[in-house]
């Protein structure tokens, strides 16, 4: 036992551990600079954030510890139980949580408050790992992919019931690894074209064209959805002459629609467009039945599910979407300023981050975070207090440890000798950069205010504690990699 213990020891990736312990560190500096009040340097004192966050670290280290001296079989013999397991509890939480800040995701357990949502994720990645390296598991296969996509989108929905969409948006960070693991290219394109049309759509929906009744927004999408399905025909098929007859029909149609509403009759060139697009998808199963290719189908398909998410996603931001997440996204997107209500927060984010200057102010000097100017700064927005208290220079340090942090995630997971770790390593890594890419992003105004923390650094034992079990699973796995069959 003392000898494979030492082996454990040995194998395990200190780089990654001794990253992590300096992301720890910072973060905590992080959050004495962000809840510390003039006069009060006691940091250690556990009524503060600064103390109760000490606390959190502490249990962390043995947390880590434990993982670590745990056999790496385990992870993968109960992955399915502790999948369900947490799932159960998601499900309870709705029920027995109280109503904290609108949502209804935080269990009260005596003085300690543990939101289940951020252990849901490491027992996903499990689960998946454990799904995903099964014999003959393929993603070649619709009735697989459709049992991953409900592993993912069950807890997604479990969570969103709870009021808290930041954290299910979370989830959607697995489809990453599931293009690793090589899901076609076309579903990322996909989801890329979705975010596209949603951008467009919405913020473009109440501008028209110079002096005519059409819509920026809706015209532009649809022109994206001519255009894509005649690029995705050439990617597929390689044939020029129906691209050829797609591009004279989308763009010469366009044309011509436009010419008789500037110079003859004045309409809503989007009426043309729904005819544009009707042909192409017709001209798309004409081409399928006829040559009996499947990609005509498929891109016929495409174009019709494009067109239906255009106009589902007007609906879903106005119908479904709360008007403060309305307001947030019109922020973003520039439709809005409203600086003293959804873009507050962002802008005096700004404004710490742009004070701090290339050295920045100092430890605990920040007046901008010390004057509580900042809500949640010590959450969701606390990489303004790096910002200010550390300046540019300070930024780029810790930035740097991330991507440190990613790249050994990536060469471990790629160095895995079983599908199992791999998955289980890209999934890790997957969520550790939309953790990263959405909350900078949000803090510098790049992305909406979702509510989401930043990995090491946000107060709060529930992330932290779900961010370690994350990384020191992986890093248990990968010291076993060696004793695992291919």
């Amino acid at each position: 036992m003392a000898t494979r213990r030492d082996s454990i020891w040995k194998s395990l990736d200190w780089a990654t551990i001794i990253v992590y312990l300096l992301l720890i560190v910072c973060g905590w500096f992080s959050v004495c600079g962000a809840s510390y009040d003039y006069g009060d340097r006691d940091f250690l004192d556990f009524s503060t954030r600064a103390g109760k966050q000490f606390v959190w670290i502490i249990c962390s280290f043995g947390l880590g510890f434990v993982l670590l001296m745990l056999d790496d079989t385990l992870y993968d013999m109960f992955a399915y139980l502790i999948y369900i397991g947490l799932m159960l509890l998601l499900i309870v939480t709705i029920f027995i949580a109280p109503d904290t800040k609108g949502s209804r995701s935080w269990l009260i357990l005596g003085p300690v408050s543990l939101q289940p949502a951020e252990f849901a994720k490491f027992a996903t990645a499990l689960v998946l790992a454990k799904y995903m390296s099964t014999y003959s598991f393929t993603l070649r296969n619709w009735k697989k992919v459709l049992m991953v996509a409900f592993l993912i989108l069950f807890p997604m929905m479990l969570i969103i019931l709870q009021r808290e969409t930041g954290s299910a948006l979370v989830y959607l960070a697995f489809f990453l690894m599931l293009y690793r693991e090589g899901m076609p290219g076309v579903v990322l394109f996909s989801g890329i074209c979705a975010v596209l049309y949603f951008v467009v759509g919405i913020r473009f929906a109440e501008e028209c064209i110079a002096d005519t009744p059409t819509p920026i927004g809706e015209f532009a999408v649809l022109q994206m959805v001519l255009l894509f399905a005649a690029g995705m025909v050439w990617v597929y098929e390689k044939r020029w002459v129906p691209v050829r007859n797609m591009l004279i029909g989308s763009v010469g149609g366009v044309l011509l629609a436009f010419i008789v509403s500037e110079y003859i009759v004045p309409f809503n060139l989007v009426w043309a467009q729904w005819g544009l697009c009707a042909l192409a998808v017709g001209y798309l199963f004409y081409l399928f039945l006829s040559e009996r290719r499947w990609s005509y189908l498929l891109i016929g398909l495409f174009a019709m599910g494009s067109i239906g998410f255009l106009y589902s996603s007007d609906y879903f931001f106005n119908k479904v979407l709360e008007p403060h997440q309305q307001v947030r996204i019109k922020v973003v997107l520039g439709m809005e300023e409203d600086l003293a209500g959804a873009g507050y927060n962002v802008n005096q984010s700004k404004i710490a981050i742009g004070s701090g200057g290339l050295t920045g102010k100092g430890f605990l000097n920040g007046t901008q975070t010390k004057l509580k100017y900042v809500p949640e700064q010590d959450t969701d927005f606390i990489f303004c207090t790096v910002g200010e208290e550390e300046g540019f220079v300070g930024s780029v340090f810790v930035l740097l440890l991330f991507l440190i942090l990613i790249l050994r995630l990536i060469a471990l997971a790629e160095r895995q000798q079983s599908p199992f770790g791999r998955v289980y390593g890209y999934s890790v890594l997957s969520i550790f950069l939309f953790h990263l890419f959405i909350n900078i992003g949000m803090v510098l105004g790049l992305t909406p205010v979702i509510g989401i923390p930043l990995p090491f650094f946000s107060y709060g034992g529930s992330s932290l504690w779900g961010f370690t079990i994350l990384l020191f699973i992986f890093l248990r796995i990968d010291a076993g990699r060696n004793r695992r069959l291919v």
